[in-house]
């Protein structure tokens, strides 16, 4: 890689998009947790 070559991190929407889709899947990942511990008691 060259001194001059551009940096290699992706822009700042697509770093926004991945975080929103991280926190996206850890709150899925949360509530179907809760919903099967639910649907267990019941």
């Amino acid at each position: 890689m060259l001194w001059s070559d551009p940096p290699d991190e992706p822009p700042q929407e697509l770093r926004d998009a991945q975080a929103m889709l991280h926190r996206a899947g850890f709150v899925l990942a949360i509530g179907m947790v809760i919903l099967f511990f639910i649907l267990g008691l019941a």
